[in-house]
């Protein structure tokens, strides 16, 4: 029997899993769009559609991402940290569809909203509260992506959180920049990358030791299929590097993500001499649910 249908409605990504009773995943589908490919802003049709064999079930609908962001579908307000399952149970954000189905939205996070830099983050604090209801304690989380988010997790509750633009920095510079010129086809070089984590712990200003990426391969010492992988290495080094700066000594590290891109940051956190331990997939549909039955949907 479904007990919940947990939505992770990103950017260019859809996500959905009906649950059981105690959480278990008895289907999940990636058929839906993400927000920025929705016709027409139509989230009510893209919502009836991807998950049309469910919605009979009656079960409650919650969901987390960009869905709740000011280009979704509800935009939902900010919760300031320090926060936990409890709080954002509390903040859901209730809907009805054009179908009639009842949605709950989980509202995003800010840090230090009055402050000279507040931040923000929609999605990844599910993420975050699934690996707490999964044992995770404190620490930080890392969820390395598009823009990276550090979160520091006390007592169960999320206390810290900053955001490094790192994906989309690297995707720029590859794609719009003279770096990006003498990158060649490559199987991808190990080596190029911890040689960038290296240059990463070298003094000066990271744009300087950005330019490497092209000098090095003009003085024939750097291929041209070692280049990217260079350049990632720099620039997650770099993000590590002044992200440690001001982290505990000894402080436990997790990180939340999938395949290549969260073993190169567990690559890269061992190079800075820190063994960083890798969550299982599925701490978001792992944190929907906790929320939901904090909240009384279940």
């Amino acid at each position: 029997m479904t007990a919940l249908i947990a939505i992770d409605w990103g950017t260019t990504s859809f996500r959905a899993w009906a649950l059981g009773p105690g959480g278990e995943v008895l289907a999940a589908t990636e058929a839906g769009q993400g927000i920025l490919a929705v016709p027409e802003g139509d989230f009510d049709s893209a919502f009836e559609t991807a998950l049309a064999p469910w919605l009979g079930s009656g079960a409650p609908v919650i969901a987390a991402g960009m869905i709740t962001s000011r280009n979704g579908w509800v935009e939902t307000p900010y919760l300031p940290l320090p926060l936990d399952a409890g709080a954002l149970a509390g903040a859901l954000v209730g809907h009805r569809s054009r179908g009639g189905h009842r949605l709950y939205f989980v509202t995003g996070a800010v840090s230090d909203p009055e402050g000279a830099f507040p931040d923000v983050m929609r999605g990844e604090e599910t993420e975050v509260i699934g690996q707490i209801a999964a044992g995770g304690g404190d620490g930080l989380y890392i969820l390395p992506g598009t823009h990276s988010k550090w979160v520091q997790v006390e007592g169960g509750q999320i206390r810290g959180l900053s955001t490094c633009m790192t994906g989309e920095t690297f995707a720029i510079l590859r794609q719009h920049s003279i770096l990006g010129r003498l990158i060649g086809p490559g199987p991808g070089s190990d080596a190029a990358f911890l040689r960038g984590v290296g240059a990463a712990k070298a003094p000066g200003a990271l744009m300087a030791r950005a330019f490497s990426a092209r000098s090095l391969a003009l003085m024939g010492r750097l291929a041209p299929g070692e280049i990217a992988d260079y350049l990632s290495g720099l620039l997650i080094g770099d993000e590590i590097r002044a992200g440690l700066e001001t982290a505990p000594e000894g402080v436990s590290v997790t990180i939340i993500g999938r395949g290549d891109l969260a073993s190169r940051y567990g690559r890269a956190f061992a190079a800075f001499g820190i063994r960083a331990t890798v969550a299982p997939e599925g701490m978001n549909r792992r944190g929907l649910f906790e929320i939901a039955k904090r909240g009384g949907l279940i």
